[in-house]
């Protein structure tokens, strides 16, 4: 199984969709602090941990993948972004189903997202203006990734929970995140089933897959 457009871009381009989420819980507590200033601190903690951590991480490349799954993915809505990327398949997917793909999605970003940090090579993320208008509940938080050559804009979509600030997408050169797997996802139900799939997905977490 393939995604092509994730796939096409270098992988330290992902770190921006890495490092936004993982900010201390007592900062949802604060109505003040905006979705953009979470982002720029904990894209400044994740970045800490990397260079702090790079001894263990080279001794172990697993131990990275640990840091991943303390420090960001908890601030992802998993649940939500399944259903979205899912799409009329959640609703008629078991309960079963539902709770092997999200277990597996979230594996996978797990994955791809360690990768992305182990190839980071100090690219610059830029934050660009940030409009709020305090009614929707919904954000869109943009930066973009400064490389030698090119700019590549990354958004971040998020929505307010009880539990703080939530990521449900990520688009890359305007191609969201969830749309991409959508279309790679529902290929792969519609010739083979949801069970396909999910077993595709575990075997690729699991070093069997084909990439």
């Amino acid at each position: 199984m393939k995604t092509r457009m994730l796939k096409s871009l270098c992988l330290p381009v992902l770190l921006a969709a890495l490092v936004l989420p993982g900010m201390p819980a007592a900062a949802h507590a604060d109505s003040n602090i905006s979705p953009q200033e979470l982002v720029r601190d904990t894209s400044s903690r994740m970045l800490s941990a990397l260079h702090n951590e790079h001894d263990a991480i080279a001794r172990n490349p697993g131990y990275l993948y640990k840091l991943v799954s303390e420090i960001v993915l908890p601030y992802f809505d998993f649940e939500r972004m399944s259903q979205w990327v899912l799409g009329k398949n959640w609703r008629s997917a078991t309960p079963g189903q539902r709770e092997r793909f999200v277990e597996q999605f979230r594996n996978l970003l797990v994955n791809t997202y360690g990768t992305a940090l182990s190839k980071y090579a100090d690219e610059k993320i830029v934050y660009l203006p940030f409009v709020d208008d305090g009614r929707s509940g919904t954000v869109t938080v943009r930066t973009e990734i400064e490389q030698a050559g090119s700019t590549i804009p990354i958004s971040y979509s998020m929505y307010h929970s009880s539990a703080g600030w939530k990521v449900y997408d990520v688009s890359i050169s305007g191609i969201s995140l969830v749309t991409n797997y959508r279309s790679t996802f529902g290929n792969i139900i519609r010739n083979k089933g949801m069970d396909n799939l999910i077993q595709q997905l575990s075997n690729r977490n699991s070093g069997k897959g084909n990439g």
